[in-house]
């Protein structure tokens, strides 16, 4: 039988999420607590990657059990065995096609930024004094919005089949002394969102004009997008599924 977890974490003291041989990842964090609960070794697949230092308010993993599981139980077992910094939020059963990462239909990232010092916001926000023009960094976004190619915001080194991906929502928004961008789409690729912040902030400055960010986007070229945006400013929001995996 397979279950959908929901969890949560701060990302500062992990080396993201998937699980590597000489670095501490959430994925080994997670599995080592649900093994030690259960005894017996259980290993999850998640929704997606985030990477070093990148926090997450929603993130979805599975795993399969050959029994039913008690959610509440195993919620509450699992939020006492856990670090302060990582937490589960639900338990779900789901039909057994049901795919953390495949079956998901939307995923949502959210960064923040600070233009105003304040020592409370240093580990997940930007600290950004510069000015910005938010009107003109969403007129480059509608350039974001479709079915692209977006190879020119990607890692280099990435294990994929294509660099296209469905993007329905992407925006800046300014809340006095905070700006955040929201951005959703079907998929992301690896350092995609911190590279697409990194070359809108150019924007905001007047160091890059609308038409170079849309030959930026066209060019597939990462050498000609701007640095990737600091990981701790950058929040994995949700990730959304049909209803219909559910049981």
């Amino acid at each position: 039988m397979r279950y959908f977890f929901a969890t949560a974490y701060d990302g500062t003291n992990y080396h993201g999420w998937q699980r590597q041989e000489n670095a501490v990842s959430v994925q080994q964090v997670l599995e080592e607590a649900l093994s030690a609960i259960l005894r017996t070794e259980i290993t999850i697949v998640g929704s997606g990657r985030t990477d070093t230092g990148v926090h997450c308010k929603q993130q979805f993993f599975h795993a399969d059990f050959m029994e039913f599981v008690d959610e509440a139980k195993l919620t509450f077992q699992l939020n006492s065995f856990l670090p302060k910094d990582i937490s589960i939020n639900s338990i779900k059963r789901v039909e057994d096609h049901g795919h953390a990462r495949f079956s998901a239909i939307a995923r949502s990232y959210q960064y923040k930024i600070n233009t105003k010092k304040d020592p409370f916001l240093k580990p997940y926000s930007y600290y950004f004094p510069k000015a910005l023009n938010i009107q003109l960094m969403n007129e480059a976004c509608t350039f974001l919005v479709g079915d692209h190619d977006f190879e020119s915001f990607s890692k280099v080194k990435t294990e994929v089949n294509n660099f296209r991906c469905i993007v329905s929502i992407a925006r800046w928004k300014k809340e006095e002394n905070n700006v955040f961008f929201d951005i959703t789409a079907n998929r992301f690729l690896r350092g995609m969102v911190r590279a697409v912040v990194g070359t809108l902030l150019r924007v905001g400055q007047g160091n890059l004009s609308l038409k170079d960010f849309q030959q930026i986007i066209l060019s597939k070229d990462r050498r000609k997008a701007g640095a990737a945006a600091p990981a701790h400013g950058l929040f994995l929001r949700s990730v959304q599924y049909p209803s219909t995996i559910f049981v």
